[in-house]
C-alpha cells in the first residue's frame, strides 16, 4: 500500500513537470514569433528617425545620435510636393478600402444568412464554387480582369479596384460569416416570428445582432486585404492622383537615390491603420473564428 502511495506523487509530480515543459516551451516560442513579427516594425520606425546620411551608414548605427522627424513633417505637409502626393495617396487607399469593406459586409451578410438558412437547389455547389477561386493564385486573373476593365471603361479609376478587391473577398467573407450563423439558433428567429416579426424583422433585429463579431471581423479581413494590395492597383492605375499607398510609396524610390528615412517614414504610417484597427477589434476577430469553426 505504501508503495502505491508514494508512486502516485511521484507520476503526478512527472505529469506536472511535463505539462510545465510544454507551457514553457509555447511561451518561449511566443516570445520568439513575437521578436520576429515586432523587430522589422521597430527597425523601420528608428530608420524613419534618421537622416539621409545616417540611414545609409554601415556598420548600421541601431540608434541614431540625432533624432529627427523631418521625414513625418514632409510626408504630412501639404504645401511640398510630397506631402501632397502622400496625403493623396493615403486618401485613396482609405477610400477604396472602406468603400470595398462597406460593399463586402452588404453582400456577404445576406449570402451567408441564406446558405446557412435556406435550402436550395444547388446550394452546396455553389456554396462550395464560391471558395474555388482561392485555389488559385491573384496573379492568374490579372490580365483577363485588365481586359475586362478596360472594355467596361474603369482602367484608371478607383472602380476597377473596388470591384476586383470585392470579388476576391467575398469567398472568405460568406464562409466565415455562414459558419456565425450557422451557430445562431434557428429557435430565436421562430419565437420572433410567433410575436409577429417577418423573416426581414427577425433577422434584422435578432440575428445581426448576434452576429454583430462575424460582421467586424469580415471587415477587418476586407479594409486589410484592400489596405495592402498592390499587384491590381499597380496594373489597373496609372495616372498619379489615382495611385494608392502601396503604389504610391515606390516613388521613394529613384534612380540614383533612394530617401530611406522617408519611405520607412511612409511605409510605418501605412501599416499603422490596420495595426490600430486589429487591435481594437481583435477581440471580436478571434471571437468570430473560434464562433464560426466550433459547432454548438
Amino acid at each position: 500500500m505504501s508503495t502505491i502511495a508514494e508512486t502516485a506523487p511521484r507520476g503526478q509530480a512527472r505529469r506536472r513537470m511535463r505539462i510545465d515543459g510544454w507551457r514553457w516551451g509555447g511561451r518561449i516560442f511566443l516570445v520568439f514569433m513575437l521578436l520576429y513579427t515586432a523587430l522589422p516594425m521597430i527597425w523601420m520606425l528608428i530608420t524613419s528617425i534618421k537622416s539621409g546620411f545616417a540611414a545609409m551608414q554601415f556598420p548600421p548605427q541601431w540608434w541614431p545620435d540625432q533624432p529627427t522627424l523631418d521625414s513625418y513633417q514632409k510626408l504630412l505637409d501639404p504645401q511640398n510636393s510630397v506631402g501632397q502626393d502622400f496625403l493623396r495617396f493615403f486618401w485613396n487607399s482609405l477610400f477604396v478600402s472602406t468603400a470595398t469593406t462597406i460593399l463586402s459586409v452588404i453582400v456577404a451578410v445576406p449570402a451567408a444568412y441564406a446558405f446557412s438558412r435556406f435550402t436550395f437547389p444547388g446550394r452546396n455547389f455553389l456554396f462550395f464554387a464560391v471558395l474555388l477561386r482561392n485555389m488559385f493564385p491573384a496573379v492568374i486573373f490579372l490580365v483577363p480582369l485588365f481586359i475586362l476593365m478596360r472594355a467596361i471603361g474603369l482602367v484608371n479609376t478607383h472602380g476597377s479596384l473596388i470591384l476586383t478587391y470585392l470579388t476576391f473577398g467575398l469567398p472568405l467573407a460568406i464562409w466565415l460569416l455562414k459558419g456565425f450563423y450557422d451557430n445562431i439558433p434557428v429557435q430565436l428567429e421562430q419565437a420572433a416570428r410567433i410575436d409577429g416579426a417577418t423573416r426581414f424583422q427577425a433577422f434584422v433585429l435578432i440575428v445581426m445582432p448576434l452576429s454583430a463579431p462575424g460582421i467586424i471581423a469580415t471587415a477587418i479581413y476586407s479594409f486589410i486585404g484592400a489596405w495592402n494590395e498592390y499587384i491590381y492597383a499597380y496594373t489597373f492605375l496609372s495616372k498619379n492622383d489615382q495611385l494608392t499607398l502601396p503604389v504610391g510609396i515606390q516613388r521613394f524610390f529613384s534612380e540614383n537615390t533612394t530617401d530611406f528615412p522617408g519611405l520607412m517614414a511612409a511605409s510605418f504610417m501605412m501599416s499603422v491603420p490596420v495595426v490600430v484597427l486589429f487591435l481594437v477589434l481583435q477581440r471580436y476577430f478571434v471571437r468570430a473564428l473560434t464562433e464560426g469553426a466550433v459547432k454548438h
